[in-house]
């Protein structure tokens, strides 16, 4: 089996530079794992929904979210109108650096996302990992950072190719009232190639 996350320069197709007031993210997308989830995306891109969106929702050794217009975490929408499925793939993980889907249960992915900036899994999580028969090589992953309890959850569709250092940089600011950041961290621009 591919695993697309471990190999990423040999994987081919679209890509999105998330342009932020603090830096760029690049983020290399998966649409053979996660189709519907990708074209959702490109498509939101594409016509300008996430522009001047912010990270509502910001926390170190964990993630970074956005993509909800209205900033209080509780909106946004598909490129369809309606919530839509969830598209787990078994090559996929979330491991530090993963794009993946929010959501409020099974089947209700809307615009919402994350970026998986955790960098430290607890030894006892790696064994149960293994446990879970876990490819080896996402278990040597995953003792780098990430999310594994989001696995089968969460949608993962993409993994960032460049600017890590920002992600960071943005989990670590300031926060007030549920993980919100002080300071807006803005999404301006999001540029997909193709």
């Amino acid at each position: 089996m591919a695993y697309p996350q471990l190999d990423l320069e040999h994987v081919t197709g679209p890509q999105v530079k998330m342009v932020t007031n603090y830096g760029d993210i690049v983020i290399q997308l998966f649409p053979e794992q996660a189709p519907k989830t990708v074209e959702n995306f490109i498509g939101l891109s594409e016509k300008g929904y996430y522009k001047d969106v912010i990270f509502h929702r910001v926390i170190s050794d964990f993630m970074v979210q956005s993509g909800d217009p209205t900033g209080s975490g509780m909106g946004g929408e598909s490129l369809w109108g309606d919530s839509f499925e969830d598209e787990f793939s078994p090559e996929l993980f979330n491991i530090r650096g993963a794009l993946s889907m929010a959501n409020s249960g099974p089947a209700t992915n809307g615009s919402q996302f994350f970026i998986v900036q955790n960098s430290n899994v607890p030894e006892q999580m790696v064994n149960q990992l293994k446990d879970a028969n876990y490819p080896e090589e996402a278990i040597t992953e995953y003792q780098k950072g990430g999310t594994p309890w989001l696995d089968f959850h969460h949608t993962v569709f993409g993994q960032v190719i460049s600017g890590m250092d920002i992600v960071d940089k943005i989990a670590n600011a300031k926060t007030a009232m549920q993980d919100k950041p002080v300071e807006p961290i803005v999404i301006e621009n999001m540029i997909v190639t193709k």
